[in-house]
C-alpha cells in the first residue's frame, strides 16, 4: 500500500489527544455524515462499500444494520472490543493509539442505525486502551461530538464504556450482551438475533472495533473508493496480526487479496535464518492450520481464498509455526486455552474440551496410544456443530487440523514418548562448536 489508512495515526506523537486527531482530519467524517446523509442513506453507503465485519465472521456490516426492525425504539449499538482470540491484537493497537477513530466510527454508525445510546464492551485486561478511550470519550463530549444535539444537529448520542472481567466467551455477542446487562456472561440461543432482540431485549447492532473504524473513511471517500481496493467479494483494507516464528511480528495493514507470502516474508520478515515454516494458522487460534505449501501456491488473504484452502480468515491473526515447534504441544496449549475458557453451559463443549486437553497432555507426556488420534477426531465430531455457541467449533479447529496434517508427527510422539522435533534439534551441530 502507498500509505496506511487505518494505521495512519499509529506512531504519531499524542495521536490519542483530540487536538492531534482533529489536526489530522479527525471528525470530518462525522460532520459530513450529519450534514449530507440521512440515516438510511448511510446504511446504503456502507452496504455499497461491501465492508465486512472484521471480528471473524466477515458478515457485511451494512446488511447487518439493515436488519434492525422498522420503528422499534430504543435501539442500541455495542462496539465489541473484547479482543480475546489468541494471536489477535489489532483492535488493541487502534484503541491505544487512535481512540478517537474508534469513537468517531461508533458515532457515525449509531447515527446510521438511529441509536441514542451506544456502548463499548472492552476486554478487562486492556487497561491502557480503556483509559485512552475514557479520555477520548470525555474529550468528545467536551467538543460537542457526543451528548445532546451533536454539532448543532438534531441528533444526540450517549456513549458508555464497560470493562469486562477477562472472559473469552464474552467475545461471543449474546454472552457479551448478557454480561453488559449485569449477569454472568453465558451465550443465548439464537434466534432471536441481537438485531431484533438484543440488549435489554431491544434491537441491537454489535460491530467489532476495526469494522467501525473503517466507517469514517468510507463516509469521507465514498463506497467506490473502498471497493477499488481488495477483491470483488472482499473489498477494502484489513489489519493483520502476525506472530509466532517470524522476525518482525506486529500489526500490518494490507488490501484484502494480498498474497499471504507477501505478509509473512516481505512485512514480517519470514522465519529466522536457518529455520523454516511448518504450519500457518491464518485467522486466529480457532482457525484450522494450513501447510506452508499454500504460500507457493499463491494463497491470498481474503475470505473466499482462505475458505477454499480449508480454513478461515477469521480475525486476520496469522500465527506462523516454525519447524522447531512440536505440533502436539501447540495443539495441547490451544486445547488448554479453550478448556479454560469454556463457560460450561453445554455438555459437548464443557466435556469435550476437557477430554481433548487431557488426551493431548497424555500424548505430550509420553503416555499416548495410537487409538488416541481417532478418539480425538471423534470428540471433535461430537463437539462441532453440537455446542450451544461457536466456542466449541473454535476449540476443535487446531486439534482436528493438526491431526489431519501432522498425523505422522503424532504417531512418532506416541511411539517414542517424545517429539521428533526434539530429537532433530539435538542432532544439529552446536552453535558453540
Amino acid at each position: 500500500m502507498a500509505e496506511p489508512i487505518l494505521l495512519r495515526n499509529v506512531g504519531v506523537p499524542n495521536a490519542h489527544e483530540i487536538e492531534v486527531y482533529e489536526e489530522r482530519g479527525g471528525y470530518q467524517g462525522l460532520r459530513k455524515a450529519l450534514q449530507e446523509f440521512q440515516p438510511a442513506q448511510l446504511v446504503d453507503l456502507v452496504k455499497a462499500s461491501g465492508l465486512r465485519g472484521r471480528g471473524g465472521a466477515g458478515f457485511p456490516a451494512g446488511v447487518k444494520w439493515s436488519f434492525l426492525p422498522k420503528g422499534v425504539y430504543p435501539r442500541y449499538l455495542v462496539c465489541n472490543a473484547d479482543e480475546g482470540e489468541p494471536g489477535t491484537f489489532k483492535d488493541r493497537v487502534l484503541m491505544e493509539n487512535d481512540p478517537h477513530g474508534v469513537v468517531e466510527g461508533i458515532i457515525i454508525a449509531s447515527y446510521a442505525c438511529e441509536v441514542e445510546h451506544a456502548f463499548i464492551y472492552i476486554r478487562g485486561e486492556f487497561d491502557l486502551a480503556a483509559r485512552r478511550l475514557e479520555h477520548a470519550i470525555a474529550q468528545a463530549y467536551a467538543r460537542g461530538y457526543l451528548g445532546k444535539n451533536i454539532l448543532g444537529s438534531p441528533y444526540s448520542l450517549e456513549l458508555t464504556l464497560h470493562r469486562g472481567a477477562g472472559a473469552y466467551i464474552c467475545g461471543e455477542e449474546t454472552a457479551l450482551l448478557t454480561s453488559l446487562e449485569g449477569d454472568r456472561g453465558h451465550p443465548k440461543l439464537k434466534p432471536p438475533f441481537p438485531a431484533s432482540e438484543g440488549l435489554y431485549r431491544k434491537p441491537t447492532i454489535i460491530n467489532n472495533v476495526e469494522t467501525l473504524f473503517n466507517v469514517p473513511f468510507i463516509v469521507l471517500r465514498g463506497a467506490g473508493w473502498y471497493t477499488s481496493m481488495g477483491t470483488e467479494k472482499s473489498p477494502g483494507v484489513k489489519l493483520f496480526c502476525v506472530s509466532g516464528n517470524v522476525q518482525r511480528p506486529g500489526v500490518y495493514e494490507l488490501e484484502l487479496g494480498t498474497p499471504m507470502r507477501t505478509l509473512i516474508y516481505d512485512y514480517a520478515g519470514g522465519p529466522p535464518p536457518g529455520q523454516s515454516i511448518k504450519a500457518i494458522i491464518p485467522g486466529g487460534s480457532s482457525t484450522p492450520m494450513l501447510l506452508p505449501s499454500v504460500l507457493d501456491e499463491g494463497l491470498t488473504l481474503d475470505y473466499e481464498a482462505i475458505a477454499a484452502a480449508g480454513s478461515m480468515l477469521g480475525s486476520g491473526a496469522v500465527i506462523v509455526i516454525g519447524d522447531q515447534a512440536c505440533i502436539v504441544r501447540v495443539a495441547m496449549r490451544l486445547a488448554e486455552f479453550y478448556r479454560h475458557e469454556s463457560c460450561g453451559k453445554c455438555i459437548p463443549c464443557r466435556e469435550g474440551t476437557d477430554w481433548m486437553y487431557l488426551i493431548l497432555k497424555r500424548i505430550e507426556e509420553g503416555g499416548g496410544r495410537e487409538q488416541d488420534l481417532d478418539l480425538l477426531l471423534r470428540i471433535c465430531d461430537n463437539i462441532g456443530g453440537k455446542s450451544f455457541c461457536p466456542l466449541g467449533d473454535a476449540a476443535i479447529g487446531p486439534v482436528r487440523s493438526s491431526i489431519q496434517k501432522f498425523r505422522e508427527e503424532y504417531l512418532y510422539h506416541i511411539r517414542h514418548g517424545h517429539c521428533m522435533v526434539r530429537e532433530a534439534v539435538s542432532q544439529q551441530p552446536s552453535a558453540l562448536g
